[in-house]
């Protein structure tokens, strides 16, 4: 098989993000996926896109997030305008409630140059007039935004198709990476060699199986992830309402997801009774008419989850060609343009829109 510029193993929303915008800039794309491409986490999550100011942002965290928050606008309609396909981006705002410490400056929850206003019980209930009476007070922030995942990753799919510089193999499980002389070469799926000039290991959960024959230990490890989607049949509220690490998320056709666990299982992606249970009596508890909805699905993701909670990217050291992009946990899809534009520097030797040294490997 001819060469390509750069192999992609892991079709999620990094591995499709980084491909459309590498292929974009001229640079031929193979993508290999062990199932179909964002079929996995980037498929499962809500799509929960929270705002953060470029010129304010100062941990490389949230600087990542901005550069990603920032770009989210523009390429949701590149995206729709070159495949047909809507995303779903749309800013529809957020309140958080369970906020215990008052008296903190609201910057402390999203950052400096981010718009925060603290609502009173009855501020929320004017504003979400479903919302139960008890909640207590919340913090609306107006910037946060939501997509819906699938559609996006289908976007992505077809954006990528149509460069005319990218390959798709689905169902094909990588078996390792073929490196000779200290450089890697490209990747072994079954008995075939797949030759690439560099290769980007984003392959989620699953990328310690890959780096580990080379010595390379990232201790990324799966958290599952369960959800639930109601249909209450109307629209009830329009904000996204956050409770701690969970959250309800009103998608514009009414329905509603309720979100998530954190269960360290191995790549269990069952659901259980006991955290759906939990996910309704929250929803329950936050908006009391969701008593009445129709459960009409749940399904698990499997997160990748990083030792620190902060990604992966970069080079491998030691091996001149590979690079990682994973371990962003629950942040895929809100880190996903940031990490891309990073990657695609890094394997097209451009300058570096911000340093990355706070997630190289060897850290």
């Amino acid at each position: 098989m001819k060469p390509h510029d750069v192999i992609v193993v892991g079709g999620g929303v990094i591995g499709l993000t980084t491909a459309y915008f590498l292929a974009k800039e001229g640079a031929s794309v193979l993508l290999c996926d062990q199932g179909k491409v964002g079929m996995e986490s980037s498929w499962a999550g809500a799509g929960i896109i929270p705002p953060s100011n470029p010129d304010h942002a100062q941990l490389p965290l949230d600087r990542l997030r901005a550069l990603s928050s920032a770009n989210f606008p523009a390429l949701s309609k590149e995206l729709q305008e070159r495949t047909g396909i809507d995303n779903g981006y749309v800013r529809c705002g957020g309140l958080e409630f369970g906020i215990e410490h008052a008296a903190m400056p609201a910057d402390e929850w999203y950052g400096l140059g981010v718009t925060i206003n603290r609502l009173s019980e009855k501020d929320v209930a004017r504003m979400e007039p479903n919302i139960a009476a008890n909640v207590g007070t919340a913090l609306e922030i107006p910037e946060m935004a939501q997509l819906r995942n699938p559609h996006h990753v289908r976007a992505l799919k077809a954006a990528c198709l149509s460069t005319g510089r990218f390959a798709l193999r689905e169902d094909v499980p990588v078996s390792s990476l073929h490196c000779q002389a200290n450089r890697v070469q490209g990747i072994r799926v079954g008995d075939e060699i797949l030759s690439g000039g560099a290769v980007l290991v984003a392959a989620g959960a699953w990328t310690d199986r890959l780096l580990q024959p080379l010595g390379v230990h990232l201790k990324i490890e799966p958290v599952r992830g369960q959800i639930a989607l109601l249909n209450p049949g109307a629209m009830l509220f329009r904000h996204i309402l956050i409770s701690g690490a969970q959250y309800l998320v009103p998608r514009l056709d009414g329905r509603v997801l309720i979100g998530s666990t954190e269960e360290h299982v191995g790549f269990d992606k069952a659901t259980t009774a006991e955290a759906i249970d939990g996910l309704l009596a929250l929803g329950v508890r936050l908006v009391p008419r969701l008593a009445g909805a129709a459960l009409e699905r749940t399904w698990a993701g499997l997160r990748p989850g990083s030792p620190d909670g902060l990604p992966f990217l970069g080079p491998v050291p030691g091996v001149t060609g590979l690079c990682v992009a994973a371990g962003h946990f629950r942040a895929g899809i809100q880190l996903s343009i940031g990490t891309a534009i990073l990657l695609k520097e890094m394997l097209l030797g451009q300058q570096p829109t911000m340093p990355a040294d706070a997630f190289r490997l060897a850290r």
